[in-house]
């Protein structure tokens, strides 16, 4: 009959409201919304940040470093190139030095004056030798074109091929960086021709 109520077997249209809406007693959250995140670990997120400021300050010192080294190298690049171009300036006032104490030594009246400038010879060599820079060995050595410049061959059975006979100019060596090449005279072997022309009487 009209305004019964509906049959007990039947779910009122609250009920279903209620079905579908409802929260889930175990978890508390509402049916079909996605799961809340779980909160983020302090001591994880402390390590993580540890981490990267570690490997950042690890580059800044490598960084630091190597542009320590190349100033360093820089800066005595710097100084030996300066006493490198001293030194040339220098280099031809010396060559003077030993001209003089060779005509010197050649009078006998002159004998003090080749003796002074000996002397001197000797302190500008201590000078340059305190600074690492060396003269370059020359007679009876083999020629050397890293260091060796020849200037003239001489035709000799006294002397084997390719060994310096003479040096016209000395050279100069910071360690291992040549400042000026030495000027030589080197021996040659005698050709078969010059020997020829040797045996033939005159």
């Amino acid at each position: 009959m009209q305004g019964e109520s509906n049959s007990p077997d039947e779910p009122s249209d609250a009920a279903a409201r209620d079905d579908s809406g409802s929260a889930d007693p175990s978890t508390g959250e509402a049916a079909g919304d996605p799961p809340a995140p779980s909160p983020a670990d302090p001591l994880a997120e402390a390590k993580a940040e540890a981490a990267k400021m570690k490997d950042a300050w690890l580059r800044t010192a490598a960084d630091f470093d190597n542009f320590r080294k190349r100033s360093r190298k820089e800066l005595e690049d710097a100084r030996r190139g300066g006493r490198e171009d001293l030194l040339r300036a220098l280099l031809p006032v010396f060559d003077n030095l030993e001209r003089a104490i060779q005509s010197a030594h050649r009078a006998v009246e002159n004998k003090a004056m080749a003796d002074g400038l000996a002397m001197v010879q000797r302190q500008f060599v201590e000078a340059l030798a305190r600074e690492g820079i060396t003269r370059v060995p020359t007679v009876g050595q083999a020629f050397d074109p890293a260091v060796h410049e020849a200037i003239q061959q001489v035709e000799t059975t006294e002397h084997a091929p390719g060994s310096v006979l003479a040096e016209v100019q000395a050279g100069y060596a910071q360690g291992e960086r040549l400042v000026r090449a030495a000027l030589v005279v080197v021996a040659k072997a005698k050709s078969p021709d010059s020997e020829a022309g040797a045996k033939e009487p005159s």
